[in-house]
């Protein structure tokens, strides 16, 4: 038998989706905060999530 193909299973797969609706000025301060790091849109959101997350925390 040979082994399976395809890409390995996540350790923490994203499994929820989630619509957001950003006006311009909004969305143009996240492409150039995504820009800035080199990451993707949804990297620096989900970055944002957990700054604010660990700042209630605090």
């Amino acid at each position: 038998m040979s082994p399976r193909t395809g890409r390995p299973k996540s350790t923490n797969p994203k499994t929820k989706q989630l619509g957001v609706r950003f006006d311009k000025n909004t969305l143009e301060k996240l492409d150039y905060v995504a820009k800035h790091y080199k990451e993707t849109r949804v990297e620096s959101l989900r970055r944002g999530v957990e700054k604010l997350y660990s700042d209630l925390k605090k």
